[in-house]
């Protein structure tokens, strides 16, 4: 990184998507400074909503004051921007299949999961089937290898990581143990918490299960 470049991110220390940025400039060893967003529920600061006035969320990046959103998208951005060490694999045909699953596990892990934590009765079983579902296949993927791009730490990796410290209050609200379930993708997770990288940015997961229980009362489900 040359000495003009600047790099800001908006962040808030539960959020996956904004931890995954994290994770990624640790990674490449780019120098940033993530500012927290103090209340993103009631009073989101104007330089988010100056950056972001489409979703109005975090992750934000701004790179020289020029602001991108989208964790994915920001993803791609610092890869191409810092090659080294690269996040996604060389071949075309293994970036797709990594960028299919980085979408998988937006399209599913968060939003099953909040599923789980909104549901209760017989919705919550569906909700719960549905989300062990998901990790099943997402150990499928993971096979034999140490990580989802084979020997090395990368870019799918660096998509679901952040979303494991939510995994403590699902199996609190759910009745269930992903260890149980999925020992690979367990296997894969202490493996990636030795990484330094991780490590340092990923949050506590009693203090997220005290978000989420904050989040049902504020939803009116306890």
């Amino acid at each position: 990184m040359s000495k003009k470049d600047e790099v800001v991110m908006l962040d808030f220390w539960g959020s996956p998507f904004a931890t995954r940025v994290k994770i990624a400039l640790e990674e490449k060893g780019i120098e940033f400074e993530a500012r927290e967003e103090k209340d993103l529920l009631r009073n989101k600061s104007e330089l988010l909503l100056q950056c972001n006035p489409i979703y109005k969320k975090v992750p934000v990046l701004l790179h020289n004051g020029k602001p991108l959103c989208e964790s994915l998208v920001i993803l791609s951005y610092i890869d191409e921007m810092w090659p080294s060490p690269p996040l996604l694999p060389t071949s075309p045909y293994d970036r797709s299949v990594a960028k299919f699953w980085a979408d998988f596990v937006d399209k599913k892990v968060f939003d099953g999961g909040k599923e789980i934590w909104t549901s209760k009765g017989d919705a919550l079983d569906v909700a719960k089937k549905g989300f062990e579902e998901s990790l099943r296949l997402l150990e499928g993927a993971l096979g034999e290898r140490e990580f989802f791009g084979g020997e090395k730490f990368g870019f799918v990796d660096i998509v679901l990581i952040p979303h494991t410290p939510w995994f403590h209050a699902y199996e609190q609200f759910g009745g269930f143990k992903v260890e149980d379930q999925c020992p690979k993708l367990s296997a894969w997770m202490k493996r990636c918490l030795g990484r330094e990288s991780v490590a340092k940015v990923l949050p506590d997961p009693a203090k997220v299960h005290e978000l989420i229980c904050m989040f049902r009362k504020m939803n009116g489900i306890e």
